[in-house]
């Protein structure tokens, strides 16, 4: 083969490639121009996608969109499942679910085991399944709570270690000594301590006082209260929330409350030894009242200068506002480290009251979105009694 018909035929393969990934985009149908049939495992995705987002063979159009084909039915929607499993990474998978979700309304169907069975578990989908809990027929319960724990598992397994190490990093540090060990001497705060009594002669700081870390007894030294809003729009923080919760209580050092709230307040702290039952303790979807939630938080702390509480919501309150502000003022002037997460997630920045944040910025408790990655600093920083690691774009 000559170098010209080389170079056309690498020029006609690539020209053939880019009318199959536009075909694919654009659904096929007469008004997508491109001619280009799908044959094999190409028309198997095609049929995945079309009974998603609109096969565009002509169906009738609902909402102005293309009607999707997954019949409404749970044998139907199990394979489509399968299908996309197959023929997608599970990134992508995982959107797609949510977009059926969303586009479909096939919240009900998760209602029946076969279609749990066949599901890509998430975060978002333990989302959806807590707010179908009190719906749940009982044949479906068993197989709801076995995704939930994959996804909870997953997550400790990823989330435990480094939280504990942090916080128990924190802890060490919280209890400074003035006579430390030579390993407990922490050497920064000690230079910047003893900088008056710098010898120029010999180019050095004479210690004249030590300070250190002490270690972290058996004995509780922080109080924690997660405070979380269990309203619809805050149903991953709530995952993310309960797997912490169940961490934070596995450490000594460290006596944990999990109170989740809508209108009324729930206390959890009972069951944080496992988080699947704190999941299944709580009620996505109510209203909200942040002040009431605060109150009985508050009446639970004994040690405020010891505790640090963590409001979780996005602060759109349907209780009383000034009653809030004042109770949140009266912590922090008892001594009391509070934090404000607008989300605990990965879904980016939320929608929230952007006036009751900056009322409680105002108040010196900043409020903030938060990445379980970021979630272990955030902790260690109000334990040390430190300036939080507040995201730069709030």
């Amino acid at each position: 083969m000559s170098a010209t018909n080389a170079t056309a035929g690498s020029a006609d393969a690539a020209s053939d490639e880019r009318l199959r990934r536009w075909r694919l985009v654009l659904g096929g149908g007469p008004e997508e121009g491109t001619g280009r049939p799908l044959t094999g495992t190409d028309a198997a995705m095609d049929g995945a996608l079309a009974a998603l987002y609109g096969s565009g063979d002509g169906r009738e159009r609902r909402g102005g969109r293309r009607s999707a084909g997954l019949e409404g039915s749970a044998p139907s929607v199990a394979r489509w499942l399968g299908d996309i499993r197959t023929y997608f990474p599970a990134s992508v998978v995982r959107v797609m679910q949510r977009d059926a979700l969303d586009r479909l309304g096939l919240s009900a169907l998760l209602l029946e085991p076969e279609m749990l069975e066949a599901v890509e578990a998430d975060v978002h989908l333990v989302g959806t399944l807590l707010s179908l809990s009190k719906a749940m027929p009982e044949t479906t319960k068993e197989t709801a709570r076995a995704v939930v724990r994959k996804v909870v598992e997953d997550l400790e397994k990823r989330l435990a270690t480094r939280t504990r190490s942090t916080l128990t990093g924190a802890l060490d540090r919280s209890a400074r000594i003035s006579r430390p060990r030579h390993r407990d001497i922490d050497w920064d705060r000690t230079v910047r301590a003893n900088l008056k009594n710098y010898l120029p002669e010999y180019g050095t700081v004479v210690p004249e006082r030590l300070i250190g870390y002490g270690r972290a007894a058996r004995s509780v030294k922080k109080d924690v209260v997660l405070c979380i809003d269990q309203s619809g729009s805050m149903a991953a923080s709530v995952v993310y929330a309960s797997v912490f919760g169940a961490v934070l209580a596995s450490m000594r050092s460290i006596a944990t409350r999990l109170v989740v709230f809508d209108t009324s307040v729930v206390d959890l702290t009972d069951q944080l030894d496992d988080p699947v039952d704190v999941l299944f303790g709580t009620r996505l979807g109510g209203g909200t009242d942040i002040n009431r939630a605060l109150a009985y938080c508050q009446s639970q702390i004994t040690r405020p200068a010891d505790t640090v509480v963590v409001l979780i919501s996005d602060l759109y309150e349907g209780g009383i506002r000034d009653e809030m502000l004042k109770r949140v003022a009266s912590m922090k002037a008892s001594g009391v480290q509070f934090v404000t997460l607008l989300a605990l997630s990965d879904e980016g920045a939320p929608a929230y009251d952007r006036e009751h944040a900056a009322a409680l910025a105002a108040l010196g408790a900043p409020a903030f979105a938060c990445t379980p990655d970021l979630f272990p600093e955030v902790m260690a920083a109000a334990i040390e009694k430190r300036p939080l690691p507040v995201p730069a774009d709030i």
